[in-house]
């Protein structure tokens, strides 16, 4: 809310250092791009300097954009965080700017704050005004506005020792720091720092690394340069009540936000439509910065599932986007915010994943020290970091440019899948559409061709590397020996082949699968099972990729079949085929269910590997959906011992999620309510998330129905749980429909409460499960949109 001034002016224009200010002849608001539009009698002249002055003033909101409020309990007592989201488009919201990425300025920043709390920014404190509580900062380097941050708590810090070259300290709140909550953090943020500096060969450029933990936060993560806010559950881990899976998030998100200290703060794309630049960047280095600070995790290898199989499905859709867009379709804060998805964090990640593999990682990171070095302080796109890995990759034989080649990845949507023909000796590619009768909604500057690197393997051994420039290849011979290729999911596409080929790698499955790696193996159930949707191949031939898993004990290949078995155990649950569905379940789940529970001596003991604890929380989770007595008796023992003496909980950290969800899933009133009153006394954001998950495992419409109607009393479920409480109850087979009744009854209220994307988000699952015609008008009626505006709107935001 802007002052006017006497003149009726929303800001004053001076000249400074002897230069004359132009009169001001009006000023309007410009709503939909959200300019302040400033009419001057005159132009400007270059080189002399202005000052422009605004008064104004805000609500600290609790919007969680902008400048806003967050607010907690402590020993009784309701506290008050003041703290900033300006990424992308609300710093404006926060005080006027020059609100774009390429408008980078040096702020110097001062708080006047209440008695009694600590005030952080970018900077480093400089000193405190004693008769006002007021905290000046040292001036910021050179950024974007977006990256810009300041917050008061009456929070408590721990820090890394004097001696250290930079300053990390670990905010949160004061119950948290001193539970010990921030200890993991702290043991590994400096050692993160010291790795990327190392991987950039380039120094981080400040003094101190800030990062503190909120209850109320929009994002996960936001990268501000020297103040890094999370969200509490992503920087905060409690070592007696958090599972490994939440040590390995506080650990990834940790390495994103440090990684865009380069990749984003130092260097930052022009424009919003390049945001793939730092946001795909982030989320591949990220899992190189954990995999140096916890090396046995396994971890580089766990991105292909959690990136690479998320991007494949969100881009053979008819309505993805290409990485790169043209400027024009990338100009209001809705066209930006749009582009925080999938396609811009998942797919950024693993084309970038690709690029590495075939230039070699030494390579890869040489150019990208290069382009940071040439470019620090300013700006970028996307055809600058090509130019920089040109000149560095001259010991790597390509067969074209990197621009050449990497083009076809980032300006035109999708992926090919590759068809291998043994027979023949043919390879083609073609783009894969999930839905084959369907035709890409934007034309591509290549035809949707790609210059694909087949990394390939046969009987066994590793061949070298093949270039498909064409849509059609036929340089290699007939083949009677089993062909591999996409070799650990090394690149951004599917493999299909000739049923020869099809047959002679199950039978090596069923013989001795050890011989494929392990990543291939979950690539090539996922690849059989995609293709059969796609109709390319036979549904039989995909089960058949199943086969031999009464045989497998790594943790990927389980998760690529067990995320493709759930649609089977969802859409044929209330059939005839259900039984013949648990028994086939029992039959591949059982050797492994055995073979889990020895190692850990009856389920007594944690296993070492951190992959095996997936896998233990995969098996007790499928044994127990198919019905068998053992697990269902396990889980609701587990669950009983719980509920009789809450504060000795026998169930181990890594398993809680699946053994709540299967005990409060046999169970009933008792079993939900005793979850219920722990989400209400909750204090740890871990722990309340957990719960807000187990809540919707319950089988009792009645009881879904009475979770869904809490959800819109913020007293009774916290505003920022809200699109988790609707997303997991669609995800029950029991609770979708019930979740779509909700959602079109309550359809005003929660497209007013929740931001554009949550709101498809929400859409998104719980609708995802439609399948006929007269579910898809119900949406398209409710949403009033056609069904290519729906189509796209659905895509754009999942």
């Amino acid at each position: 809310n802007y002052t006017l001034t006497p003149e009726g002016h929303h800001a004053k224009l001076t000249g400074l250092e002897g230069a004359k200010a132009p009169a001001i002849n009006k000023t309007w608001l410009e709503v939909e791009t959200q300019y302040l539009v400033i009419q001057l009698s005159e132009t400007l002249q270059v080189g002399k300097i202005y000052w422009l002055y605004m008064e104004f003033q805000g609500e600290l909101a609790n919007d969680l954009r902008g400048f806003y409020r967050s607010e907690y309990f402590e020993d009784g007592v309701k506290k008050v965080v003041a703290t900033t989201q300006m990424e992308p488009t609300d710093a404006r919201k926060a005080f006027p700017c020059f609100d774009e990425p390429a408008m980078k300025a040096v702020f110097h920043m001062t708080l006047i704050h209440p008695s009694g709390t600590v005030a952080l920014s970018n900077g480093m404190e400089m000193g405190k005004n004693q008769n006002v509580l007021q905290t000046k900062f040292k001036p910021t380097l050179k950024m974007s506005t977006y990256l810009v941050a300041f917050v008061v708590s009456e929070y408590s810090s721990i820090r890394t020792a004097a001696e250290t070259d930079v300053l990390v300290r670990i905010w949160a709140r004061r119950t948290a720091i001193e539970a010990g909550h921030g200890d993991y953090a702290l043991s590994i943020t400096g050692r993160i720092l010291d790795f990327f500096q190392s991987y950039y060969n380039s120094k981080y450029p400040l003094p101190k690394s800030d990062q503190i933990a909120l209850r109320d936060f929009d994002a996960g993560a936001m990268e501000n340069w020297g103040l890094i806010t999370y969200r509490e559950t992503s920087l905060l881990y409690d070592p007696i009540t958090s599972s490994n899976k939440d040590k390995e998030w506080v650990s990834t998100t940790i390495a994103h936000e440090l990684a865009h200290m380069w990749f984003g703060n130092l260097v930052t794309m022009k424009w919003w439509n390049d945001l793939w630049l730092n946001e795909g960047f982030a989320t591949y280095v990220s899992y190189l910065g954990v995999d140096d600070v916890q090396p046995t995790w396994n971890i580089k290898d766990l991105m292909v599932m959690t990136e690479t199989h998320k991007a494949f499905a969100f881009d053979s859709n008819k309505f993805s986007h290409p990485l790169s867009l043209p400027e024009e379709e990338v100009k209001t804060p809705a066209q930006i915010n749009a582009l925080f998805n999938t396609i811009t964090y998942s797919k950024g990640g693993a084309v970038l994943r690709m690029l590495s593999e075939f230039l070699s990682e030494p390579v890869f990171a040489r150019g990208l020290s290069a382009y940071l070095k040439q470019f620090a302080y300013g700006n970028t796109v996307y055809t600058d970091l090509w130019g920089k890995l040109q000149e560095v990759r001259l010991s790597v034989n390509l067969p074209a440019t990197i621009s050449e080649i990497m083009n076809r990845w980032i300006l035109q949507m999708g992926f090919p899948v590759v068809t291998i023909d043994t027979r023949t000796g043919n390879i083609t590619q073609n783009h894969f559409l999930s839905d084959a009768d369907s035709k890409p909604s934007r034309s591509s500057p290549y035809n949707y061709e790609w210059f694909v690197p087949i990394s390939w393997m046969k009987n066994g051994t590793v061949m070298d590397r093949y270039w498909l420039l064409e849509k059609n290849g036929n340089d290699c011979s007939k083949l009677s020996e089993w062909v591999l290729a996409n070799v650990n999911v090394s690149g951004f596409y599917r493999v299909n082949y000739d049923p020869q080929n099809w047959q002679r790698l199950l039978s090596q499955l069923s013989t001795d699968h050890s011989v494929i790696p392990v990543l291939s193996r979950a690539q090539i159930v996922d690849d059989a099972f995609n293709l059969a949707k796609a109709n390319m191949i036979n549904m039989s031939l995909a089960l058949r990729t199943l086969s031999y898993l009464s045989e497998e004990r790594e943790y990927l290949p389980w998760q690529s079949a067990i995320k493709h078995l759930n649609t089977f155990i969802n859409r044929f649950r209330h059939t005839e085929v259900n039984t013949k569905m648990q028994k086939f379940l029992w039959s591949k789940v059982q050797p492994l269910f055995h073979y889990l529970k020895n190692i850990t001596a009856d389920w007594t003991e944690i296993l070492s590997s951190h992959t095996n604890q997936y896998n233990q929380l995969n098996a007790i989770s499928l044994a127990c959906t198919a019905g068998v007595e053992d697990c269902l008796d396990l889980t609701k023992m587990w669950y009983r011992q719980w509920m009789k003496n809450p504060d000795k909980n026998p169930i181990k950290h890594s398993m809680r999620s699946t053994v709540y969800c299967n005990g409060i899933a046999a169970g009933g009133s008792e079993e939900w309510e005793f979850a219920w009153n722990l989400y209400k006394k909750s204090v740890d954001d871990a722990e309340a998330e957990l719960l807000i998950y187990i809540l919707s495992c319950t089988r009792k419409p009645e009881l879904l129905n009475r979770y869904l109607n809490y959800m819109l009393d913020p007293n009774m479920v916290q505003k920022k749980h809200v699109n988790y409480v609707i997303r997991h109850v669609a995800n029950n087979v029991v609770g979708q429909p019930l979740a779509w009744d909700f959602i079109r009854a309550n359809w005003s209220n929660i497209l007013k409460e929740q931001k554009h994307a949550s709101f498809f988000t929400i859409l998104y699952f719980t609708t995802k499960s439609f399948s006929t015609e007269v579910e898809l008008k119900k949406v398209l009626v409710k949403c009033k949109v056609n069904i290519n505006q729906w189509l796209e709107i659905y895509v754009n935001n999942r």
